[in-house]
């Protein structure tokens, strides 16, 4: 039951989002209770351009959550901007804009990146 209320949230974020902005990539992002990932895509191509993930620093066990997803948020501004990528809307999905997210959201917008 709660997977399809899930799976009708993230269509009714992702629908109002395509609807405002038709020129810009897509920043996906997906958070589970230890680790945190996002990608950037182009929905015209179906592709995906940049990607960061915690998943890949499992020495990093020492920092908090919300430390992990702002060094994820870093890591990926970084590569974007080395692809000159600087316009891209936030696709939260089933998330509310709360805690990891919002750091992570807070952490793109300082290093560059406009949604």
């Amino acid at each position: 039951m709660s997977n399809i209320i899930y799976k009708k949230r993230i269509q009714r974020v992702r629908k109002k989002l395509k609807k405002s902005s038709k020129d810009r990539l897509r920043l996906t992002i997906f958070r589970s209770s230890r680790n945190i990932s996002a990608q950037i895509i182009d929905d015209k191509s179906n592709k995906t351009l940049i990607s960061a993930s915690s998943f890949k620093d499992k020495n990093d066990n020492k920092k908090k959550k919300t430390e992990l997803s702002m060094h994820v948020a870093e890591i990926l501004a970084k590569k974007a901007l080395e692809k000159k990528i600087t316009k891209v809307y936030f696709d939260r999905g089933r998330y509310k804009y709360h805690g990891r997210i919002k750091a992570f959201a807070e952490i793109l917008r300082k290093n560059g990146l406009n949604f």
